[in-house]
């Protein structure tokens, strides 16, 4: 079950990047989240407040959109929804707390 999700998921983003030099969400640079991250206002509106409560550096906004844009993909979504970055945030704060505030970010 997991698996064929995961499949599904990369299809979508070889597909979506067949024009571009990467093929997966992580590889996206800040220009290209911009064009491919398209998210809902609430998502949007929700994003920023977090970033702002959580003093996020823009790595840490840009490695976030990148998980909620793959966990969009895993939801068959195209647009990244406020259930698709908050749960990008939680892992980013479980990345937090097992790394450290100095570790990763």
């Amino acid at each position: 079950m997991i698996r064929k999700r995961v499949e599904k998921a990369q299809k979508l983003q070889w597909k979506r990047y067949a024009e571009e030099t990467f093929c997966h969400n992580s590889d996206l640079t800040p220009q290209k989240i911009k064009q491919y991250c398209r998210m809902s206002q609430e998502a949007s509106d929700f994003l920023k407040c977090i970033f702002q409560k959580m003093e996020f550096s823009a790595r840490a906004y840009h490695k976030i959109l990148k998980v909620g844009r793959t966990i969009a993909d895993l939801a068959d979504s195209d647009r990244i929804e406020k259930e698709h970055i908050s749960e990008a945030v939680f892992y980013r704060s479980i990345d937090r707390r097992y790394w450290g505030e100095g570790g990763r970010s």
